[in-house]
């Protein structure tokens, strides 16, 4: 994707997104507008990327909780970045019904779980999950994956305020 700026009367520029399929307009850019804050989420981002969770397993939970908050970009970038680094394509497909599919391993189900729990914010179920991340995860990565659950839920509350729903792109 390229950005490309443009003028709007309400927000001093007007930031599009073209990818082949779509073109996404942004309302504004956190990026521009507080760029200390921009880089702080970075840099959070940027640990996680080193923490001890897997690679695989960050783009399923990015992926997931991007489906459910419905940030039309963030599933774009996540989608092409697990199938970028080697997951299936059939498994991307079936991440919105992984509880029912045989295609996730014991581990990411606990962390799917886990993380549709905390990004439903549904606290009734916790106890139960941890005990059940316990049988698959250090400490360090339950902790890691905490943090990655409510990163890239923040990440999905800046693309939600930042862009406007993808429109077809013009052939």
């Amino acid at each position: 994707m390229r950005h490309v700026s443009g003028g709007h009367p309400v927000f001093k520029a007007i930031t599009t997104l073209e990818g082949p399929d779509a073109i996404m307009e942004t309302r504004f850019t956190i990026l521009a507008d507080a760029p200390a804050l921009h880089k702080a989420l970075g840099a959070v981002t940027a640990a996680l990327g080193a923490s001890a969770l897997p690679v695989g397993l960050k783009h399923l939970i990015n992926l997931r909780v991007s489906q459910i908050n419905g940030c039309v970009f963030c599933i774009g970038k996540h989608s092409d970045e697990a199938l970028r680094d080697g997951d299936r394509a059939d498994r991307v497909a079936a991440l919105p019904n992984w509880a029912d599919s045989s295609l996730f391993t014991p581990d990411e189900r606990a962390a799917l779980a886990w993380a549709e729990a905390l990004t439903r914010s549904e606290s009734g179920r916790v106890d139960d999950l941890l005990s059940e991340l316990g049988r698959h995860f250090s400490r360090e990565q339950i902790a890691a994956l905490t943090m990655a659950v409510a990163t890239i839920n923040a990440w999905n509350r800046v693309g939600i305020a930042q862009f406007r729903d993808a429109v077809p792109a013009a052939a």
